[in-house]
């Protein structure tokens, strides 16, 4: 569905999707990206709420910076939160401001030698980013003020390392147990999200303290407890990288593995897609092997800037949605929830407002199953 999400979700029954699993704006301003100026609203929340089902849950992604305000409008529109799920990865890029190159430029004793540099690919302005080590084709100059020099090595950014999501459910009548066989909803599927081991090792390992009783152990026993199917899944997911496994080595192999989308994975099924009259591509006209602007077809690449892995997005549709059930995305972005539900075999509902967007989201889906939208 084109259009904007809370008008769209209006055309949507009562109580009709199981689960909603969604990537929104993190109200960030990410890229001067205009439709990321702020969260989602009570109300936006409150229409994902109408049609759930009772139980039903919303997995939602968010900033650091404003998890709280996501949380909390999804708590205001009558959601209870349930939990937080953390994505760490080790790919993070700090964007932090250099306070001594800010106080010499202040002064104006920075000016031809700020020409910027660049990172796997990307320009960044020096005076405004700063990275953890010396870049590829760029030394830092030294701070020359002797204010500069007191405040040398300081900034204002961390390392991005994770996105939280937040775990909600719609309220229910009853036990989980009547709201289970009732409506397919109000659980998740702990089994078909158990952690398989590196070493195959699916059973934690315990020592009885000295103090256990009551069940027939003695104290310093050595017992297992745990699934044949893997691990318990944790509200940890990580990318596997060299830099998160450093952080807890020995227990890594217990939590969902998931890499940052790569090329590859966000630009699966657009072989090619439609560009409006009227509209630039992002190729050079007379390219070799590129077709030139005509206003009609040419091939095309997944641009969204905040494209998450379809991996990941299966494993989260798949945690909280009964098989066959129904995920709601009110941001579908380039569709990434919609081809991993397609995959999951769940049915889909997913609105996008950027028309250029929704291109992107039927040309990822019908790669996937076919005939899903009508014509190309």
């Amino acid at each position: 569905m084109q259009g904007d999400c809370l008008e769209r979700m209006k055309e949507l029954e009562d109580n009709s999707i199981d689960a909603v699993v969604t990537d929104p704006p993190y109200g960030l301003a990410f890229m001067g990206k205009r439709w990321d100026y702020d969260v989602p609203s009570v109300d936006i929340w409150r229409e994902c709420l109408r049609v759930l089902k009772p139980g039903g849950y919303l997995l939602a992604f968010a900033g650091t910076r404003t998890q709280h305000r996501m949380a909390v409008n999804i708590e205001d529109a009558g959601f209870e939160i349930r939990d937080m799920i953390a994505w760490v990865y080790g790919s993070g890029f700090p964007k932090s401001h250099n306070v001594s190159k800010g106080i010499d430029r202040a002064k104006g004793l920075l000016q031809a030698e700020s020409t910027g540099f660049t990172v796997a690919g990307y320009s960044h302005a020096p005076d405004k980013l700063q990275h953890t080590a010396p870049s590829r084709g760029y030394i830092p100059p030294k701070p020359k003020s002797e204010a500069a020099k007191q405040w040398e090595g300081w900034g204002t950014a961390l390392k991005p390392a994770l996105e939280p999501v937040t775990v909600a459910r719609k309220p229910f009548a009853g036990t989980v147990a009547d709201n289970v066989l009732q409506h397919g909803t109000g659980a998740i599927n702990i089994d078909a999200c158990r952690i398989e081991t590196e070493d195959g090792a699916t059973f934690a390992r315990h020592v009885a303290p000295s103090h256990f009783s009551g069940s027939g152990r003695e104290p310093g026993e050595v017992y297992f407890t745990g699934s044949d199917k893997g691990r318990w899944p944790a509200n940890l997911i990580h990318d596997g990288s060299d830099e998160v496994l450093d952080v807890f080595p020995d227990d890594s192999a217990r939590f969902f593995y998931c890499a940052k989308a790569q090329k590859d994975d966000r630009d699966a099924g657009l072989s090619r897609a439609t560009t409006s009259a009227g509209q630039k591509t992002n190729r050079k006209e007379g390219s070799a092997g590129i077709t030139p602007y005509t206003g009609t077809r040419v091939p095309t690449r997944n641009n969204h800037p905040t494209v998450k892995p379809v991996s990941l997005m299966r494993y989260l549709c798949r945690l909280v949605t009964q098989p066959g059930g129904v995920v709601l995305d009110p941001f579908m972005g380039s569709g990434t929830t919609g081809r991993a539900c397609l995959e999951e075999g769940f049915a889909f509902v997913g609105i996008e407002r950027d028309p250029e967007y929704f291109q992107l989201c039927k040309e990822r889906m019908n790669r996937v199953q076919l005939p899903l939208f009508g014509g190309a």
